[in-house]
């Protein structure tokens, strides 16, 4: 039988309380376990400690009859110092994806664009301002 060691969901609509028990791999996330051998409140603070309680006994021996405990419980384990968690490098996790690329690469275009006008304007020399008060002038020695 394959054992893990996972969370049991508990609590009301939007006040989640979790279960660390070993149960059977095939069965359903909040159905029937083996035994339970902690608790997790993610309403507590970080550093509180009742945010996380664990029988770390009961961990080493399901570890040792074969029980693969899954991703937070893992964390949940290294912290107490039962097992050591491996670090995981993804580097591709914050790339953008492709369309998020093109966009980014049309954009830079367009501002390459409107950067290369802006220079070609302000290279031209600018064309000297004809007096706007002549006609005011005009008008006023005709009367």
């Amino acid at each position: 039988m394959a054992l893990s060691i996972r969370l049991s969901r508990g609590g009301s609509k939007k006040r989640p309380y979790y279960r660390i028990v070993v149960a059977d791999a095939r069965s359903p996330r909040d159905g029937k376990f083996i035994e339970k051998i902690g608790n997790y409140n993610p309403l507590l603070a970080k550093d509180s400690d009742s945010r996380v309680t664990l029988d770390a006994e009961r961990a080493k021996y399901w570890l040792g009859n074969g029980a693969q405990p899954t991703d937070r419980v893992a964390r949940f384990l290294d912290q107490a110092g039962v097992r050591e968690r491996a670090a995981r490098s993804n580097p591709t996790k914050g790339k953008p994806g492709e369309k998020a690329t093109e966009r980014a690469e049309e954009r830079a275009e367009k501002q390459k664009a409107q950067d290369e006008a802006a220079a070609e304007k302000a290279a031209q020399p600018a064309p000297e301002a004809e007096p706007v008060a002549t006609d005011a002038a005009e008008a006023t020695t005709e009367a």
